[in-house]
């Protein structure tokens, strides 16, 4: 397996790179490739040429995200539905639980704020959620499983956490224990999918993502890969999820399309988003960008940050295995030092006390050298 050369692929993306800045921000928003200008031009021509029977053409650069979601993760492309946001997603998946059998959500207290602020919510409303610590990450596993209950309605979490970059283990012994009690499962793959390789954790649980980040596709192109013969009935639907019968009896109970991604659909959606997340789809095959070559960058630019990196607390695992695709490093004010850095041309982000660096395909190791050094000078 060839290594990818950052060098080589940077002139696929002239619009976004630059001389004077360095975009340490792959673990967020990717830069996009020049061929992502194309799909965007592709769907304005064809809403030009065929005005509302534009949705033929949409729905083929839509199947095209299905079908790469589907070869990321495993399962069948009709079980993957699409959204705008992940958290519109999770809220489907949430208004379809049995709460007639428990009020009980167990999550971690390292899961982004689309989750997090979301079960915060319902916990004022009287769900009760229990958020496991998310340190030691050893332990994090048996620690969900052993915080499953009879009434347990729900286990939802990240498989990669988006402060720290790092991979949760043993989350297989925590599904088993929510399968067993007849509580369904959310993994949150955001941080996960095209950067780590998948591995099938769980066949039955529902997985969502999205291809902001490490897929270059940009807003808009979420997804939930719906567990094969799901028969849950989402009370938060589209009218998306029934279209083929919408022409029919409308007076019995609401019914749902035969699939998983028919279930979970929404509503109309600008289809922008997939024309530009198909472009992407084609560019990375005609590079060859795959997943394992993908990873094996990131884990040598990841390595080369913890390395220039290695007088600061760094918060992201040493151990390439538990390593996603990112480095984190615990500062005070890190919000503050997020725009000292823009001024010096190198783009990075925080949460809360926690600054990111995320290499991308297109970055160098001499642009990784470089960003190190102006961050030492900043702090120093």
């Amino acid at each position: 397996m060839a290594p990818i050369d950052p060098v080589a692929l940077r002139p696929s993306y002239s619009a976004f790179l630059a001389p004077e800045r360095i975009l340490l921000t792959g673990h967020s928003h990717q830069a996009w490739p020049d061929a992502a200008k194309a799909g965007v031009e592709l769907a304005f021509a064809h809403a030009a040429l065929h005005v509302d029977d534009k949705w033929e053409e949409a729905s083929r650069a839509a199947d095209a995200v299905r079908a790469e979601v589907a070869r990321w993760i495993g399962g069948d492309p009709g079980d993957v539905a699409l959204g705008q946001n992940s958290h519109e997603l999770v809220f489907r998946f949430l208004s379809a639980l049995d709460w007639s059998r428990g009020r009980h959500v167990v999550t971690t207290d390292g899961e982004f704020h689309s989750l997090s602020r979301q079960l915060r919510r319902l916990n004022e409303l009287g769900v009760e959620v229990t958020r496991v610590p998310a340190a030691p990450l050893e332990t994090l596993g048996a620690r969900l499983a052993a915080a499953v209950r009879e009434d347990t309605v729900a286990l939802m979490v990240s498989t990669v956490l988006f402060e720290t970059a790092s991979v949760v283990p043993g989350l297989a012994e925590a599904c088993e224990a929510a399968h067993r009690v007849g509580a369904e499962v959310l993994l949150d793959a955001y941080h996960h999918l095209n950067i780590v390789p998948w591995e099938p954790v769980d066949p039955r649980a529902f997985v969502a993502g999205g291809g902001y980040k490490y897929a270059q596709w940009g807003e808009g192109c979420c997804f939930l890969r719906v567990p094969a013969g799901c028969a849950l009935r989402p009370v938060h639907t589209g009218w998306f999820a029934d279209f083929a019968g919408l022409g029919g009896d409308q007076t019995g109970p609401i019914a749902y399309g035969p699939t998983g991604g028919d279930r979970f659909a929404g509503s109309t959606y600008d289809p922008t988003s997939h024309y530009r997340a198909r472009a992407v789809i084609e560019f990375f095959a005609a590079h060859d960008l795959s997943v394992e070559r993908l990873r094996a960058l990131s884990l040598h630019q990841t390595g080369t940050l913890m390395e220039l990196l290695a007088d600061q607390t760094i918060l992201t695992p040493a151990d390439p295995a538990r390593r996603g695709g990112f480095v984190t490093v615990q500062r005070l004010a890190a919000g503050e030092l997020v725009g000292r850095l823009r001024e010096r041309g190198v783009w990075v982000d925080a949460r809360r006390d926690r600054l990111r660096f995320g290499p991308a395909p297109y970055v160098t190791d001499d642009e990784l050298e470089r960003a190190v050094s102006i961050f030492h000078e900043v702090t120093r």
